[in-house]
């Protein structure tokens, strides 16, 4: 199977906790308490994952200048265009309470939600797929990291949303929707990027990981600390040390 192909399904397949999220949130009542230690321990896990698997990667095979400035211009993107989506009435797009405004109170929020949830899949996707051009398969760890991150956001979003009285057709299809794009990502990312020199591979990845970074100090962590409190320091750490003991052991 092509390359870019697998990228493209490794992609669905990590996009599809989004939707596995919100299917939790729309039939079971779940305690925000429970949805923040998962964000936590989600967000943990994505931190290792961003230090050992993608910058310092990417370091090893493009240089140490290429990294960084990929790293903050990543980090600096997102966060530009994710304070034009929080005017827009997507700034608590991943709080599971009363946060979120419905489509009455703030016109067009709706669209910079979804908007806003498809600035925080896509560069995960991304760097997903540029796992699969080392030529030893999809980074497992990274792969793993994706997933448990995005089964807290999908769920915590969407049960803001149904909060907010979006439809279900409207959450589902959000939630549908990325996770497809997530894998044109990965695939788009494979056929772009196959054959390109090792600096201009570590850039990207290093690009995609400071989005990453900044999505998770902006978004997952604050969601976290509201319910958790003290404790959300504490669950994001195992989710550090478990995902950094996978990848030291596989």
């Amino acid at each position: 199977m092509p390359i870019w192909i697998q990228a493209g399904l490794w992609g669905v397949l990590a996009g599809g906790a989004l939707v596995l999220g919100a299917l939790v949130a729309w039939f079971v009542s779940v305690p925000r308490a429970v949805v923040a230690g998962v964000m936590a321990f989600g967000a943990g896990v994505l931190i290792s994952a961003l230090a050992y698997d993608l910058v310092a990667e990417a370091e090893s095979k493009g240089g140490l200048t290429p990294t960084l400035v990929g790293f903050l211009g990543g980090a600096a993107v997102y966060v530009a265009a994710n304070v034009a989506l929080a005017a827009k009435g997507a700034r608590h797009r991943k709080r599971a309470g009363d946060q979120q405004p419905s489509e009455d109170e703030q016109s067009g929020s709706g669209t910079a939600i979804a908007i806003g949830a498809l600035l925080d899949g896509v560069p995960e996707s991304i760097v997903l797929g540029l796992t699969l051009l080392a030529g030893h398969g999809v980074g497992l760890s990274v792969l793993a990291a994706v997933f448990i991150s995005n089964l807290p956001e999908g769920l915590s979003s969407a049960a803001g949303m149904k909060r907010a009285g979006r439809s279900a057709r409207h959450v589902f299809g959000v939630w549908c929707g990325i996770a497809v794009i997530s894998g044109v990502a990965g695939a788009l990312g494979v056929l772009l990027l196959g054959g390109a020199p090792a600096a201009v591979v570590a850039a990207i990845t290093a690009v995609a990981a400071g989005a990453i970074l900044a999505m998770v100090a902006d978004t997952m962590l604050p969601e976290a600390f509201e319910k958790a409190h003290l404790y959300a320091g504490f669950v994001a750490t195992i989710g550090f040390a478990l995902s950094f003991a996978l990848e030291k052991l596989g």
